[in-house]
């Protein structure tokens, strides 16, 4: 059973929420500000949150770079009365994967709900190639059977790379999807990575692209780097 995290300081729009994706046979937890949702995430398995921007405790658009950090596998919904496009598209760049303005539809809310669990679990699923396992769950990947020690930041440049392995990814790319909006990273940063995701496990899953950036080499197994 998938579970949604419901963020919201007004009862009424909790119950409205949780009556229909109860219907749907999603388990819901229910928190009324920010530090309930922290102490929520730390007790409960959650899949998806669906989050108010104005809490009595603060913004939550401040919190998500800290929820992606520390939560990468869960889905963010914005559910907010700030409906100006702007402020969408502010929440998808703070780290949102999508945003529904009050009021709304319930029947919205949950399909889009039901999109992004059925998007992110996809996502999650254990990638194989060959002798590489990739388990997004919990940040691990084997090679040839062997436990191989990737940093947060490396697993999640070569998950990015891997589940998309007919894409070339430039570094500006990588830097969007991995590291968000920091300004302080450079592509050289994504070099170093690469560098580092290379030496670990066999450097041909990763190729170099001139002038554009890398993709993933999903028959490096089969195929020595020319």
């Amino acid at each position: 059973m998938a579970s949604v995290l419901i963020v919201e300081d007004d009862e009424d729009i909790r119950d409205i929420l949780k009556t229909y994706l109860t219907i749907e046979k999603i388990d819901v937890f229910e928190a009324d500000s920010l530090n309930e949702m922290r102490e929520k995430l730390k007790k409960f398995a959650v899949d998806l949150i669906l989050l108010d921007i104005m809490l009595a405790d603060g913004d939550s658009i401040d919190e998500l770079p800290n929820i992606r950090a520390k939560y990468p596998e869960i889905g963010v919904i914005i559910v907010s009365a700030k409906g100006t496009d702007r402020d969408k598209i502010f929440g998808i760049e703070s780290g949102a994967d999508d945003y529904v303005t009050k009021p709304f539809n319930p029947r919205e809310v949950v399909a889009r709900v039901r999109a992004l669990l059925k998007r992110t679990k996809k996502e999650n699923d254990v990638l194989k190639f060959g002798s590489l396992e990739i388990y997004p769950n919990n940040y691990s990947v084997k090679y040839k059977a062997e436990v191989i020690e990737l940093t947060g930041k490396e697993f999640e440049v070569l998950h990015l790379l891997a589940r998309n392995p007919d894409r070339i990814f430039s570094r500006e790319e990588i830097i969007d999807k991995v590291w968000y909006d920091d300004d302080y990273i450079t592509d050289r940063v994504v070099d170093v990575h690469i560098s580092m995701i290379r030496s670990k496990i066999k450097k041909d899953w990763i190729k170099t692209v001139r002038n554009v950036g890398y993709r993933f080499n999903k028959d490096a197994d089969i195929f020595e780097e020319e």
